[in-house]
């Protein structure tokens, strides 16, 4: 079982996805940069939580193309 993500996490991360998702990749640090880039926060946890929930994502959307 993994662990939850709250909406807010889920919200930043599709917007994030919206607007960069051709520049995200299937690595979690090359994630972790990128969401620094775009998102401005104080707390490596969510920053942390969005880059892994990013890479989860793209390489879930990767597969199934």
């Amino acid at each position: 079982m993994g662990r939850i993500k709250t909406k807010l996490m889920k919200r930043m991360t599709y917007e994030l996805i919206a607007k960069h998702g051709e520049e995200f990749k299937d690595g979690f640090g090359d994630n972790k940069l990128i969401v620094t880039k775009y998102l401005d926060t104080s707390s490596k946890k969510i920053r942390n939580t969005i880059a892994g929930y990013t890479t989860r994502i793209t390489r879930r959307h990767k597969t199934t193309e």
